[in-house]
C-alpha cells in the first residue's frame, strides 16, 4: 500500500473542497457570525489543502506559483487596503449596533475567502491531468444537487414540505423557500442558479461545442448538461435564466462556429437526393432531422410557457407603469435599484477613494430615493427603528464604485478582461483542448461579470474556482511557450 504524500492529501482536499461547494450556507460554522449568510462548507477542506500548498511553495516544491492573473489580483487587493485606511478616517457613525471596524472586518475576511479559492483553483489546475481530476469532481458537486434538487421538486408537490425542510436545515441555515422554488443545497434558488450558470454549465457547454469528453461515456455531458438546465428552471430564478441564456448565445457566437456548419450540413444531407438513398432512406433521414427540429422547438416553447404562468417572471412583461420607478416596482425589481441609487451617492461623493471596504451601507438609508420610501414594502420596513439589518448595494460594481472608488472598480474590471482575454486567444488553437478551455472560459468571464449585476459578495464560490482553473491551465501554458521561445 502507497503511503500518502503531500501531493496525494493535496488532491483528496481539492476534491472534497469542490464536492463540498453546492452547500453555500452551512450551518456549524461558529467563526463566521449569526449574520453572516454566505458560509461554504468548502471552507473546512480549503483552509487545510491551503496550508500544504503554501507549505509546498515555502520549501519550492510546487514552482512557478505566480502569473499575471495574479499580479492583477494583487492591486485589487492593496486597492482595497488603501481605501480602507482612507476609509477609517471618513469615521460613519454606528449604524444599528455596526461600527466601521465590524464592517471592514467583515468585508475583509469575504474578500480572503474568496481569493483563497481563486489561489487554490490556480495551483492545482497546472495541466491538463490536474483539470480533468478538478472537473470529476466539480461534477460530482452537480450530481448532488441535481439529485437533491429534482427530489425537492417532488417532494414539494406531494405535500412533503416539513420532511423536506427537515433534512434541509440539518445542513443550512435556512430551510426551504415558502414557494415552491427549489433551492438544491444552497441557501435560496437564486444562489442555486448562480453556481449551475457560473460553475457547472460553462464546462458542460463548452464540451459539447469542442468535442472534448469530460466523462468515459458519450451521453454523460449531455445527460448532466440537461439536468442542470432542468433544475435552472425550476429556481425560477430571472437573473440565472437571463444570465445563462446570454452566456450561451454569446459563447456559441464566438465558439461555435465549427458547431453550426457541422449541424447545418448534417441537416441539409437528411434531404439531399442520393442516389445510394432508397425512397424508404430519404425518408427516414428526413424524419430523422424534422424530428430533432420538432423535439428543439417544443423544449424551448415548452420551457417560455411554464416559465412565463410564474407571475414573479411575468411581472418583467405584464406591467402597466408609466415611469421607470414604477415599472422597477411593479417588476419586483424596486429594492434593487433603490440600493444602487442609494449606494451611488457615496460613490459621488468620494470618487477616487470610495467609503471604505464594507462601509457602503453606513449612508445608504440616508440616500434612498424619495420614490423608495412609500412604494416598496421592503425599504419600509428596513428604515423601521425595529430593524436591525445593515443595507448592501446588491450590486458588485456599485459596491466597488462607492467602496473602493473608481481605481478599485477599474482593477477589478482588469482582472475579468485579462482572463477574457487568455480565454479567447485559446479560442483560437486548433487542439481540442485549449478550444474547450477557451469556451469554458468565456462563458465563465460572461456570466461572473453579468452575475456582478444583481449581487456583491466576494465571499461566492463560483465567482472565483472557474476563473482560477482557467487562470491556472493557461498562464501556465503560457509561460511554458514563452520559456520554449527563449531557449530557442
Amino acid at each position: 500500500m502507497r503511503k500518502p504524500t503531500l501531493d496525494s492529501l493535496a488532491r483528496f482536499l481539492w476534491a472534497l473542497t469542490l464536492v463540498t461547494l453546492p452547500v453555500t450556507s452551512f450551518r456549524f460554522m461558529p467563526f463566521l457570525g449569526a449574520g453572516t449568510f454566505v458560509r461554504p462548507l468548502a471552507l473546512y477542506p480549503l483552509g487545510l489543502l491551503l496550508l500544504i500548498l503554501l507549505y509546498q511553495i515555502w520549501t519550492k516544491r510546487l514552482t512557478r506559483p505566480w502569473n499575471g492573473s495574479l499580479t492583477i489580483l494583487l492591486a485589487f487587493t492593496l486597492t482595497a487596503l488603501l481605501a480602507t485606511a482612507v476609509g477609517s478616517l471618513l469615521a460613519p457613525i454606528e449604524l444599528r449596533g455596526q461600527t466601521y471596524l465590524d464592517r471592514a472586518l467583515r468585508a475583509w475576511v469575504t474578500l480572503v475567502i474568496g481569493v483563497s479559492f481563486f489561489l487554490a483553483a490556480v495551483w492545482m489546475n497546472r495541466s491538463e491531468a490536474d483539470l480533468k481530476f478538478s472537473l470529476k469532481w466539480l461534477l460530482a458537486g452537480l450530481v448532488l444537487h441535481i439529485v437533491w434538487g429534482g427530489v425537492q421538486a417532488v417532494g414539494l408537490q406531494l405535500g412533503l414540505r416539513s420532511e423536506l425542510n427537515e433534512i434541509q436545515t440539518l445542513f443550512s441555515i435556512r430551510g426551504l423557500p415558502r414557494n415552491r422554488r427549489i433551492a438544491g443545497f444552497a441557501y435560496e434558488p437564486s444562489w442555486l442558479a448562480s453556481q449551475l450558470t457560473a460553475l457547472y454549465l460553462p464546462w458542460l457547454f463548452a464540451s459539447l461545442l469542442a468535442k472534448y469528453r469530460l466523462t468515459k461515456f458519450k451521453w454523460l455531458e449531455a445527460v448532466l448538461l440537461i439536468g442542470g438546465l432542468v433544475i435552472l428552471l425550476l429556481t425560477y430564478s430571472r437573473s440565472g435564466l437571463f444570465i445563462t441564456a446570454g452566456a450561451v448565445f454569446l459563447t456559441f457566437l464566438v465558439a461555435g462556429s465549427g458547431v453550426m456548419k457541422e449541424a447545418a450540413a448534417w441537416f441539409r444531407a437528411g434531404f439531399s437526393r442520393g442516389e445510394e438513398k432508397g425512397r424508404w432512406g430519404r425518408m427516414q433521414a428526413a424524419g430523422s432531422r424534422i424530428g430533432v427540429g420538432l423535439i428543439l422547438v417544443g423544449a424551448v416553447t415548452g420551457a417560455a410557457v411554464f416559465l412565463a404562468d410564474k407571475g414573479y417572471i411575468a411581472a418583467l412583461w405584464n406591467s402597466s407603469a408609466e415611469s421607470l420607478w414604477d415599472y422597477a416596482i411593479d417588476a419586483y425589481l424596486g429594492p434593487r435599484l433603490a440600493y444602487v441609487v442609494a449606494a451611488l451617492e457615496s460613490f459621488q461623493r468620494n470618487p477616487l477613494t470610495g467609503v471604505g471596504l464594507g462601509a457602503s451601507g453606513f449612508r445608504m438609508y440616508a440616500n434612498m430615493p424619495d420614490w423608495a420610501l412609500s412604494g416598496v414594502p421592503e425599504i419600509a420596513r428596513q428604515l423601521s427603528p425595529e430593524s436591525n439589518l445593515y443595507p448592501n448595494p446588491k450590486n458588485l460594481y456599485v459596491r466597488l464604485l462607492a467602496e473602493m472608488g473608481l481605481p478599485g472598480f477599474l482593477v477589478y474590471l482588469s482582472f475579468l478582461f485579462n482572463l477574457l482575454a487568455y480565454a479567447l486567444k485559446e479560442l483560437r488553437r486548433a487542439e481540442p483542448f485549449w478550444r474547450f478551455i477557451g469556451a469554458a472560459g468565456f462563458f465563465s468571464v460572461v456570466a461572473i461579470a453579468a452575475q456582478g449585476i444583481s449581487q456583491d459578495s466576494f465571499a461566492m464560490p463560483e465567482m472565483w474556482v472557474n476563473l482560477g482553473m482557467v487562470a491556472g491551465v493557461i498562464a501556465l501554458k503560457s509561460e511554458d511557450v514563452s520559456l520554449a521561445g527563449k531557449s530557442e
